[in-house]
């Protein structure tokens, strides 16, 4: 339990102060506070707090909740809301950003290298080799410290990921983010990441979490070689933060001790000079410069913070397709690519050594990827690579028939196939899984890449355009009425759309409408014209 200072009874002698190991000691306002996100009681420094031995009049005393409402004090203004439809939020999303999220989610799963002055450093080519991005890590509470333990790196919080991407959505708001600073509460963060919800937290609970994450969300330092791409030319950035804290400004009630607590805090943030290379809007009109968003989805935030504790790899996985995917394009994925993601490279390696390791990795990994499936994140398997016989269980229950009639027609075949749906795994499953394929994510509608107002006329003309020549779109009853003619299953359908059984039921239910492209496939499947 952290300690408190009752100012009634503080003679001011600076005393403790410069005996805080931790730093938690602070002056606000001519009047002393410890900072709970900060202090320890001194644990793993000295046996007993020394901000009590060094007092004169013993006056720091253990750190009580405070009970009752907090007083809503006057604050300065922060910057406007994010999401204002509800759903989602443009974002930067070029590589310094993909790469500074994949820090913070994978952090020693990563192949963390020393460089040169004896710091560790994480880094990639791009551009086939032509550039290159590194990424170092400073103590978050010691400003110019970079790290050289592993052990800084294990401390990292997937959670600050969240904090990661909100920073890059208030970036897209200004003109020149590499210069304006933007303002942003524990109230809004609060409603960002879906903490209202928590009841079991306390005010001084989530404000800790909350300074914290944002703390380790701008630890991170980056330096970029860029090659020329097109008329674009080379630029390099060397050590330059991602994130800038300019403020941290700390609201507070006193009780009648004279104690400070805290019930507030505001960050002021400035976006790292990578942004006037990759989210420069001027710089993109004149072709100096990139300008690199996408949208980010409000349900990932509240859904990461929820499920990273159990299901970590999933939660990996789902900061990793928010970039890598693209919605409504097949894309392929190897299953190798997405359990070094979700679980890092050594672990997989060791699993590939041990039975026992491996088998237990396969069931994290096919619980994880039900978890991305719940959350509307939908796989869709490849027909060759991954077949139904080493597809996850919930995937084939998935596929199982609303209908009564069809459902019984679908365990009458099940159950005269030469494979059953309830049949073990074969032998060799995992040697199977490392040649296996996703061709794509069905993603939910809250995904999707929004159009820039300049390039919605133009989509709109091209959209009437088709409609004109299309013999207009398949009903769901229409798809039914011609799998049934040629006596299609679903399941067979799938397989020939390569697509998912539940897509196909779905489609034919009418609670999806089947995007041009697979209009055209269906059509030639079921022989339509």
């Amino acid at each position: 339990m952290p300690y408190t200072i009752p100012n009634n009874s503080c003679v001011g002698c600076d005393n403790c102060r410069p005996q805080c190991p931790t730093g938690a000691i602070k002056i606000e306002n001519d009047e002393y506070w410890i900072d709970p996100c900060l202090c320890n009681n001194c644990e793993g420094y000295y046996p007993e707090p020394q901000c009590v031995i060094a007092c004169p009049t013993k006056s720091p005393i253990p750190w009580q909740a405070k009970k009752g409402r907090c007083k809503v004090e006057p604050r300065d203004a922060t910057s406007s809301d994010l999401f204002a439809n509800g759903k989602s939020n443009p974002f930067a999303s070029a590589i310094v950003i993909w790469e500074a999220c994949n820090v913070l989610a994978q952090r020693t799963s990563l192949p963390w290298q020393i460089d040169e002055q004896g710091f560790l450093c994480y880094g990639r080519q791009v551009n086939q080799g032509k550039g290159a991005i590194a990424f170092h890590i400073t103590d978050p509470f010691k400003v110019s410290d970079r790290a050289t333990e592993l052990q800084a790196i294990e401390a990292l919080d997937i959670r600050a990921a969240c904090i990661h991407l909100i920073f890059a959505a208030y970036a897209t708001a200004s003109e020149q983010p590499w210069e304006q600073e933007f303002a942003i509460d524990d109230r809004q963060i609060e409603k960002y990441l879906g903490l209202e919800k928590r009841k079991d937290l306390s005010k001084n609970a989530k404000l800790a979490l909350m300074k914290n994450i944002v703390l380790q969300a701008c630890s991170l330092i980056t330096t970029i070689d860029w090659p020329q791409q097109g008329r674009i030319k080379g630029f390099s950035v060397t050590g330059s933060r991602l994130w800038h804290i300019v403020d941290i400004q700390h609201y507070f009630q006193e009780d009648n001790l004279g104690c400070k607590y805290l019930v507030g805090l505001t960050f002021k943030v400035k976006a790292g000079i990578w942004t006037r290379y990759f989210l420069n809007k001027q710089g993109c009109k004149e072709r100096t410069a990139f300008y690199q968003y996408r949208s980010l989805p409000k349900s990932l935030l509240s859904t990461i913070m929820s499920i990273w504790q159990q299901h970590e790899g999933a939660a990996r996985l789902m900061l990793w397709l928010l970039f890598k995917t693209k919605m409504g394009k097949e894309q392929r994925i190897t299953v190798p690519t997405l359990l070094k993601v979700a679980y890092g490279e050594e672990k997989v390696n060791h699993a590939t050594r041990h039975r026992e390791e491996r088998k237990r990795l396969l069931r994290t990994f096919e619980s994880d990827l039900e978890i991305l499936h719940h959350y509307g994140i939908k796989p869709v398997f490849d027909p060759i690579t991954y077949p139904p016989e080493i597809q996850p269980l919930w995937a084939k229950l998935i596929d199982i028939p609303e209908d009564p009639e069809e459902a019984l027609e679908f365990w009458t075949n099940d159950g005269g196939a030469d494979t059953r749906l309830t049949d073990t795994s074969p032998r060799g499953k995992w040697n199977l899984l490392m040649n296996a394929r996703i061709l794509s994510f069905e993603l939910p509608p809250e995904w999707e890449q929004p159009i820039p107002k300049s390039q919605k006329n133009q989509r709109q003309t091209v959209t009437t355009r088709k409609k004109i020549k299309t013999t207009g779109d398949l009903l769901g009853e229409q798809i039914l009425q011609a799998r049934k003619n040629l006596n299609l299953s679903q399941r067979e359908l799938a397989k020939l759309t390569g697509k998912s059984q539940s897509w196909i039921r779905d489609v034919e239910n009418g609670r999806l409408k089947a995007k041009s492209e697979d209009q055209a496939v269906l059509r030639k499947v079921l022989n339509m014209g």
